[in-house]
């Protein structure tokens, strides 16, 4: 589902305006093989973690792992939050306005054969962290973070 139909309710009232959303990220590292993660191919040909809105009402760890389970059929659980970053404000090509509290998650693959699971993906596919594809700043940041926690355990925020 693209676009959540609460996020379409408000549309109509704010128009393209600024939204302020939380979005979820999930960084899956599987066992077996080590050292891989799970990469979403989004029709924009950028390679990216696993991200969704969180809904009103949603827990943001439920919503990483729903997230997870729609789009790409995998299975995981949440191992700890490790980075909580407000992104720039960002404007899609239809004119909407949005801007995202981004949460993301480092998540252990618990079972299911990777695969498209909707229709926001072109691909989905385990890469070792040393073959990675062009990745943006920003996912790097997210897999860097999840393979190299604080040691205070808390997640990264701007200080």
């Amino acid at each position: 589902m693209p676009t959540p139909p609460f996020v379409l309710d408000l549309r109509r009232t704010i128009g393209t305006d600024l939204l302020w959303l939380t979005g979820v990220s999930a960084v899956v590292l599987r066992e077996d093989p080590p050292g891989h993660v799970l990469l979403t191919l989004r029709p924009s040909g950028d390679w990216t973690v696993v991200s969704g809105i969180l809904e009103p009402g949603e827990q943001p760890g439920q919503a990483v792992l729903r997230e997870l389970l729609e789009e790409t059929r995998v299975v995981a659980e949440v191992e700890s939050l490790v980075d909580v970053v407000s992104q720039e404000p960002f404007r899609y090509d239809n004119g909407d306005r949005v801007q995202f509290l981004d949460l993301t998650f480092r998540c252990r693959y618990l079972a299911g054969e990777a695969g498209v699971g909707d229709d926001e993906n072109l691909e989905v596919r385990w890469f070792a962290l040393d073959a990675l594809p062009d990745l943006t700043a920003r996912n790097r940041e997210r897999i860097e973070r999840a393979l190299h926690p604080d040691p205070s355990g808390q997640p990264w925020f701007a200080r």
